[in-house]
């Protein structure tokens, strides 16, 4: 997994405005550096992954973006500090990581 070496990887907890739930999602994928948002049960409602090259990148994505969305009403973020997993991690985020 050569290639993730390089990523930090933050989950996002986000409890959001319970009817816009499935718009906030969208939004929230749609930025850059959110690999994936999934609808959850649970304390939370959204989970969104976060992918970035560097740590001032996780300010700019979550503080500066994702916090802003309309409907967000909180979130709780959790950062990674190691993968574990027999998926090919590496081909499914090698493409479109931005440096």
């Amino acid at each position: 997994m050569d290639s993730l070496r390089g990523v930090i990887t933050a989950i996002v907890m986000v409890s959001a405005a319970v009817d816009s739930i499935p718009e906030v999602a969208e939004r929230i994928a749609e930025l850059d550096g959110v690999s994936e948002v999934y609808s959850v049960a649970g304390d939370v409602d959204l989970v969104a992954m976060v992918r970035v090259r560097r740590h001032e990148q996780l300010h700019d994505v979550i503080a500066g973006r994702l916090n802003k969305v309309d409907g967000v009403l909180a979130t709780s973020t959790l950062i990674a500090f190691q993968a574990y997993s027999k998926h090919d991690l590496e081909a499914t985020f090698s493409l479109g990581l931005q440096s």
